[in-house]
């Protein structure tokens, strides 16, 4: 089994910062892509950053020059910087990965983080 759990999130003011991050942990070969999806009360789940295994990153336009997304493969962990937060960045931040479980069998299965509420505030 694999799990991710994130870390991070809360109550920001317009303007403001924040960091998420996610770490997967369980039994598993290697992780693909990773990302940051968020959800807004009354829509539905936006991509907002992915990142290749190799560091490639793509992001949506509404964070783009604002939002960062890294990881570091060495602890299987995903992060998201937001910097200049606006009200309408509020939602629960996701995170997901591609997990390969078998070296023989290239089949990546998803897997997502319990959520991070992030709130910012006018």
């Amino acid at each position: 089994q694999v799990q991710l759990v994130e870390s991070g999130g809360g109550l920001v003011q317009a303007g403001g910062s924040l960091r998420l991050s996610c770490a997967a942990s369980g039994t598993f070969f290697s992780i693909g892509t990773m990302g940051w999806y968020r959800q807004a009360p009354g829509k539905q789940r936006e991509v907002v950053a992915i990142v290749t295994d190799n560091g490639s990153t793509n992001y949506a336009d509404s964070v783009k020059g604002r939002f960062t997304a890294s990881r570091d493969n060495a602890k299987n962990t995903v992060y998201l910087q937001g910097n200049g937060l606006k009200p309408e960045d509020t939602a629960v931040y996701y995170c997901n990965a591609k997990v390969r479980q078998i070296a023989y069998y290239a089949y990546y299965t998803d897997y997502w983080g319990q959520g991070a509420q992030v709130t910012v505030s006018s």
